[in-house]
C-alpha cells in the first residue's frame, strides 16, 4: 500500500512539476474545438459548393463548364462567335487567307461553301455532294421563279443551329437580350429559349444568307480541321531482299 501511495504521490508530483510545459498540455484541448470547426466547415463546403462566377467561366464544346471552381450543371455564359456576322473578310490572323477564300466562295458559289461547312461539321460520308447538289437545286428554283434565293435558307439554317449547339455559342436572341434586356421576360424556360434561338437562326439565313454562310465557314475553319487532313500516316514495312550464300574464291 505504501508503494502504491508513493507511486501515486510521485505521479502527482510529476504532473505538477514546474519542468513540464503547461501550454503543451493545453494544446490538445485547444485542438479539439478547432478540429470540430474544420469538420463543420468541410461539411458546409460539401453541402453548398462554390459556384463559379465571373469572366473566367465558360463552357467547353462538350457542354461542360470551364474554369476554376466551376460545378457541372451550373448555368454559365456562352462563348462568342469568332467573328461578327458582317465581318466578310474575317480577322487578320493566320486564317486571313482562308477567310478571303470563304468570302469568295460565299459570293460566287454558296453551294460549295455550304457543302464544305456540312462536311467539316462531321456528317456522314458523301455529305458534301448531297448537300451541295440539294442546295444548288433550291438555289436555281428560287432564282428562276422568285427572282432571289428564297428557298435555300430553309434548307441550310439547321447547320447554323448545329454549330451553335456544338460549340455552345451565343445566339442572336441571347445577344439581343444581353444588349437591351427586353427579351428575357418573354421566355420562361430553356425550351422556349432554344425555340427562339432556332427562329433567329432561320431569320439570319433568310435576311443575311451569304453573311451567315461565311460566318459559319470562318468559325468551323478555326475550330475543326478538314476531314481530308485527318488521315493517319501509314508505316510500310519493306521485306529484306533475298540473301544468297556465295563461295569464297
Amino acid at each position: 500500500m505504501a508503494n502504491n501511495n508513493g507511486g501515486s504521490s510521485n505521479n502527482d508530483h510529476e504532473e505538477s512539476s514546474p519542468l513540464l510545459s503547461k501550454p503543451a498540455v493545453g494544446e490538445d484541448q485547444k485542438k479539439k474545438p478547432n478540429d470540430t470547426k474544420s469538420k463543420e466547415a468541410t461539411a458546409e463546403e460539401v453541402a453548398s459548393p462554390k459556384v463559379c462566377a465571373g469572366a473566367g467561366c465558360g463552357w467547353t464544346a462538350d457542354g461542360l463548364p470551364l474554369g476554376h471552381g466551376s460545378v457541372v450543371g451550373e448555368p454559365m455564359g456562352r462563348a462568342q462567335w469568332d467573328s461578327p456576322l458582317c465581318a466578310c473578310l474575317g480577322r487578320n490572323d493566320e486564317f486571313c487567307s482562308s477567310d478571303i477564300e470563304v468570302c469568295l466562295l460565299g459570293s460566287i458559289a454558296p453551294c460549295v461553301l455550304y457543302g464544305t461547312n456540312v462536311e467539316r461539321l462531321g456528317s456522314s460520308p458523301g455529305a458534301f455532294a448531297n448537300h451541295c447538289l440539294s442546295y444548288s437545286g433550291l438555289y436555281l428554283i428560287g432564282n428562276s421563279f422568285f427572282g432571289w434565293n428564297c428557298l435555300a435558307p430553309w434548307f441550310s439554317y439547321p447547320t447554323r443551329t448545329a454549330i451553335r449547339r456544338k460549340f455552345n455559342l451565343e445566339g442572336s436572341f441571347e445577344a439581343l437580350n444581353r444588349s437591351c434586356g427586353c427579351c428575357g421576360s418573354c421566355v420562361e424556360d430553356e425550351m422556349q429559349r432554344e425555340q427562339c434561338e432556332s427562329t433567329c437562326d432561320f431569320a439570319t439565313h433568310v435576311l443575311c444568307h451569304t453573311c451567315a454562310l461565311c460566318q459559319e465557314g470562318r468559325e468551323l475553319r478555326r475550330r475543326l480541321p478538314h476531314p481530308g487532313f485527318n488521315a493517319q500516316p501509314v508505316l510500310v514495312m519493306i521485306p529484306p531482299g533475298e540473301q544468297t550464300m556465295g563461295r569464297g574464291a
